[in-house]
């Protein structure tokens, strides 16, 4: 897979949708694929005709120099403002110290609408901080990799120019984890101190085919006692393989880095990636473990926004699960629901609906299930309870807009398909949380107190991310969540807005 093929799958995952600002410019925002696919390249202009010389004199003017790391590191992004909607002074008048604390508060799965929009603030292109700009570009890596998005993460660094000191350690582990480990070894090759690691230097020394030099430098290493034990143990059995066979596997780590991760791979004992962070369940997704392993990752990253739901979808249907239970009774629910409406048939989507909708909410990927099925099952010939289901399925997607043209009766439905357009009637629900909710969209929009003080203060994409925190920690708070809605529609956010109360509503446990 190319580098560019490889970005376009983690984009395609990360933006499924964008901010209002892009309407308001008349065009329908662009998601990160189709900035990729849709721009043309730019024609080049004829040559202009010869002028005759104009200067009087050959004096050399005085020249200010910037270094070329510090104006572009911190700005680096994959998503131009066209395409975000944001402007790229956002984070200019911010302290880099004061972004990363707030990024440090988010939660590992947020709302979903409020998942694509941290995604996009981290992708953005945009002047940096105040303060170290890679400091504050590896506080963007760290997020992205917490959340599993290896390869945006993996493209972010490339764009910056990782052969540095400062940003090769980052650049060195994205690639343990993105399968591109014979090009990061190639780079520590070449120049050994972009990174005081011993054990890597021996597993790149190993991997260019000099093992007699790895040897040497696990003899040495030992000998300085550079090691723990577990690790010590690790790189013997990855150098010598009769070791590994004899010995039996070195006993596994609570916290491998993804380098020990690779080494264990190395010698035939690789670790589960269940229990460890969600950036390695990336390496599940390369074929090399069995079909049970690729869904448990594949749905791990998609519940966090870092894979596209597409390839989850694949995955699912490539074959007939063979056995029952969790996994396999998931694969086959969807299974069913797809042929079911390949068929046409309501009374077998009616059944299948039913099944794989409880199946799939039961393990939070609703959100991916609703872009799979969505668009089909709002088509389909459904009623009763099977179309009221179809319906609040269908307003969980991008498409909110269109499926709210259509709504079934009954005063909730009627509620929602205004709340998708933008003007809920707070009248139709008697619950609380939708009459609160209603309330961010019943007037012009006004930023809450404290967002209003940093929009003043220059700060608007501080303002944006305080939001989005807030209402990824409100936890059911209506009052918190219309004040964070308010704020990002009153910023130009508006479909993110309507995406979070949308999906609020729906998918709270007690609907």
């Amino acid at each position: 897979m190319t580098r560019n093929s490889v970005l376009l799958a983690a984009l395609l995952a990360l933006a499924p949708g964008l901010p209002a600002q892009a309407q308001q410019i008349g065009q329908r925002p662009l998601s990160a694929i189709d900035w990729l696919d849709q721009i043309p390249a730019a024609p080049l202009p004829p040559p202009l005709p010869p002028e005759p010389p104009v200067a009087g004199s050959a004096g050399i003017p005085e020249i200010v120099m910037t270094p070329l790391g510090d104006a572009t590191t911190g700005a680096v992004g994959l998503l131009p403002p066209a395409v975000t909607g944001l402007p790229a002074d956002m984070w200019a008048a911010s302290d880099a110290g004061d972004l990363a604390a707030l990024w440090r508060s988010a939660s590992s799965q947020p709302p979903a609408a409020i998942q694509a929009l941290y995604h996009t603030l981290l992708l953005a292109e945009a002047e940096p901080p105040r303060g170290d700009a890679d400091v504050y570009l590896r506080t963007r890596i760290a997020v992205l990799r917490r959340f599993g998005a290896v390869e945006p993460a993996f493209e972010l660094l490339s764009r910056a120019g990782p052969l540095r000191p400062a940003l090769f350690a980052d650049w060195f582990d994205l690639s343990m984890l993105n399968g591109a480990e014979a090009e990061a070894c190639a780079d520590l090759r070449a120049a050994p101190g972009l990174l005081d690691d011993g054990a890597a230097q021996i597993y790149c020394t190993a991997l260019t085919g000099d093992w007699r030099t790895a040897a040497l430098l696990f003899e040495t290493g030992r000998a300085l006692d550079a090691w723990d034990a577990p690790r010590r143990d690790l790189l013997e059995q990855f150098l010598d393989p009769d070791m590994a066979e004899t010995g039996g596997p070195p006993v596994p780590m609570n916290n491998p880095t993804p380098l020990d991760f690779r080494l264990f791979e190395a010698i035939g004992s690789p670790l589960p990636t269940r229990g460890l962070p969600a950036a390695f369940a990336m390496a599940d997704l390369r074929g090399t473990v069995g079909w049970k392993a690729e869904i448990e990752a594949a749905e791990r990253l998609a519940r966090s926004g870092a894979l596209a739901p597409g390839r989850l979808m694949g995955l699912y249907t490539r074959q007939r699960p063979a056995a029952s239970g969790g996994v396999w009774d998931r694969a086959a629910a969807v299974q069913s629901l797809e042929a079911a409406v390949q068929g046409g048939a309501a009374d077998d989507i009616t059944a299948a609906l039913t099944d794989a909708w409880q199946r799939m909410r039961d393990e939070g990927l609703e959100i991916a299930f609703a872009q799979i099925f969505g668009a089909q099952l709002a088509a389909a010939d459904l009623d009763g309870a099977a179309r009221a289901l179809a319906y609040r399925i269908a307003l969980l997607t991008p498409d909110y807009e269109a499926a709210a043209a259509n709504p079934p009766p009954g005063n909730d439905a009627l509620f929602l398909a205004g709340l998708a357009q933008g003007r809920p009637n707070a009248a139709l629900v008697g619950t609380g949380d939708g009459r609160v909710i209603a309330t961010a969209f019943a007037q012009p929009p006004r930023p809450a107190p404290d967002h209003a003080l940093l929009i003043q203060q220059g700060k608007l994409g501080e303002a944006v991310l305080s939001a989005a925190l807030q209402f990824d920690r409100a936890s059911g708070d209506p009052g918190e969540m219309a004040a964070a809605l308010s704020t990002l529609r009153s910023v130009g956010l508006e479909d993110t807005a309507r995406r979070a109360a949308l999906q609020a509503l729906i998918l709270d446990p007690a609907e």
